[in-house]
């Protein structure tokens, strides 16, 4: 498969993803055991950018680290390129709403600790890893250590660490929900261009729906607990994505369908006012 950026043609380097009827029950031997999906079933095309986004507690991340092989399912089966996901995947990036980094470690010695982790050859991830912190224009920053970096900074730096080894897939749990509304949007578009470059498969988990409209190839809306799938949604806008979206019409199409759906399943409702209040409005 391929993808063409800025004209020119670029090999997709992600994988498939199958997910088939899978569920997650915490506690099953328990007295009170409490069911966190119901039967979910996803197919990501090798190279998409899917995102899910649904209300807080419905699985949404939950399902991250079954795909992930960090949680054990309760039924079903999840498929990563070609193998069975039984234990832990390796061919992954993880990104996580926290940036994690290791404050007696420089930026980029963080990111190099992939290296030392998974015995890796260590000049070829540092040479990957400069070339990503010039990508996120954070030269710079190279040689600091966390606390002299601005959330933004943490954040893009936590990026370059996902990316650093080309994984096939990469996992990201809220990865921008800690940022300032300006910083999240700029961290959005140098997410968009570095996957452009490579197109690895990318499962985003969000609770912003114009983050994952912004982002998305396709959208998977999930209802509250026991979560479920209630919509797949093509999200058909050209790339690179522009930075203000809601001025296209097909924008504002795609947020109203979703937020519909969260109305209807009674997580978004109006404010009851009490008709006395409304004849002094």
């Amino acid at each position: 498969m391929t993808a063409t950026v800025e004209g020119s043609e670029r090999v997709t380097s992600g994988v498939p993803i199958a997910i088939r009827n899978v569920t997650k029950t915490f506690g099953e031997d328990s007295p009170r055991p409490f069911q966190a999906l119901k039967e979910i079933n996803i197919d990501i095309q090798p190279g998409e950018f899917i995102s899910i986004v649904g209300p807080s507690g419905c699985g949404k991340s939950t399902l991250m680290l079954m795909v992930a092989g960090l949680l054990n399912l309760s039924s079903g089966e999840i498929g990563v390129g070609d193998k069975k996901v039984s234990k832990p995947i390796t061919d992954v990036g993880i990104a996580f709403q926290d940036h994690l980094l290791l404050d007696f470690r420089t930026a980029l010695e963080n990111v190099t600790l992939q290296a030392e982790i998974r015995g890796l050859p260590k000049k070829k991830i540092e040479e990957r890893a400069r070339e990503l912190f010039d990508q996120l224009r954070l030269t710079h920053a190279i040689n600091k250590y966390p606390r002299q970096l601005s959330g933004g900074m943490r954040q893009r730096v936590s990026l370059v660490r996902t990316l650093v080894h080309d994984p096939s897939v990469i996992l990201m749990d809220e990865p921008f929900g800690a940022l300032d509304a300006l910083t999240r949007l700029q961290v959005r578009m140098d997410l968009e261009a570095l996957w452009l470059r490579r197109r690895p498969t990318v499962l985003f988990i969000t609770h912003s729906v114009e983050e994952a409209v912004g982002l998305s190839d396709r959208i998977y809306v999930m209802s509250p607990s026991p979560g479920e799938v209630v919509d797949e949604i093509k999200v058909d806008l050209p790339r690179p994505r522009p930075i203000v979206l809601g001025d296209a019409p097909e924008f504002a199409t795609y947020v109203d369908r979703i937020y519909g759906h969260f109305e209807r399943m009674g997580v978004l409702h109006g404010i009851d006012v009490p008709k006395a209040a409304q004849k002094h409005a």
